[in-house]
């Protein structure tokens, strides 16, 4: 099982009148703590699609079990527990300052040929990025 942990602040603009975190905004969280997995693992989002390799998102699932607040410093926890074939899955786990669990969720994104959007098995260089970690 690979994992990575990423720390971010709620920033003023992404609070709701409440002060609580908009919603949508988690989404955005979790791609932080991926593409940061990704960089730890030697790979960029940038390097993937300039060899010709897309990643859009296949599914998303989040469970909220308590807000974050404005000016929170949030630990994105990211997690990689298989290979992935022509598919990857990262789970996510948020906590607060306290150590509270905020939310979980999944994201699954898909390999895709950039030319002909067509999915393609995850490259190699990155499956035994990720094998070496596990």
């Amino acid at each position: 099982m690979y994992q990575h942990k990423h720390q971010l602040r709620v920033r003023y603009g992404e609070t709701d009148q409440m002060g609580y975190c908009y919603y949508g905004n988690y989404a955005q969280y979790y791609e932080v703590g991926r593409v940061e997995a990704l960089r730890d693992l030697g790979f960029s989002y940038r390097k993937l699609e300039e060899s010709g390799v897309m990643l859009p998102v296949l599914d998303f699932h989040i469970k909220y079990l308590k807000p974050a607040l404005y000016d929170d410093l949030l630990t994105v926890v990211t997690t990689i527990k298989e290979l992935p074939s022509a598919k990857i899955t990262f789970e996510f786990e948020m906590f607060n300052e306290n150590g509270d669990n905020i939310n979980f969720g999944t994201v699954v994104l898909v390999f895709v040929d950039a030319k002909t959007m067509r999915p393609i098995k995850c490259p190699i260089e990155l499956s035994k990025a990720i094998e070496n970690r596990l």
